[in-house]
């Protein structure tokens, strides 16, 4: 069984990260388990969820590696969202860092060109 992956982004506002993300992963989330979280599905039994109100907010990190980096960047920026920040290793390893409406880090890293 591959690994399955549950991760957790701290935010202020359910329905202004419901908003962010939605752009930004280019789907609303894949359901609405309480009046808190919201949970965005990014590849088969790989799961990313918003969760409002609690004491983290600001400070979550989480980063995907992706087979096509440039194809999401491309169809973020279609919608209107634009990394913080990108860099290349020394590897030829890419990342490109989005941060959200709280501060939050999501970064998707992709191979060399």
């Amino acid at each position: 069984m591959p690994p399955s992956l549950f991760a957790a982004l701290d935010v202020r506002d359910r329905a202004a990260a419901i908003a962010w993300y939605s752009r930004l992963l280019g789907a609303d989330p894949a359901f609405l388990p309480n009046d808190v979280e919201a949970v965005f599905e990014i590849a088969e039994d790989r799961y990313v969820y918003v969760e409002e109100g609690t004491a983290h907010v600001g400070h979550s990190r989480v980063t995907v590696f992706l087979d096509d980096l440039d194809a999401f960047l491309t169809a973020a920026r279609s919608r209107g969202i634009e990394p913080t920040t990108t860099e290349i290793y020394d590897n030829g390893v890419r990342k490109a860092v989005f941060r959200d409406p709280d501060g939050n880090e999501f970064g998707v890293g992709g191979g060399p060109v």
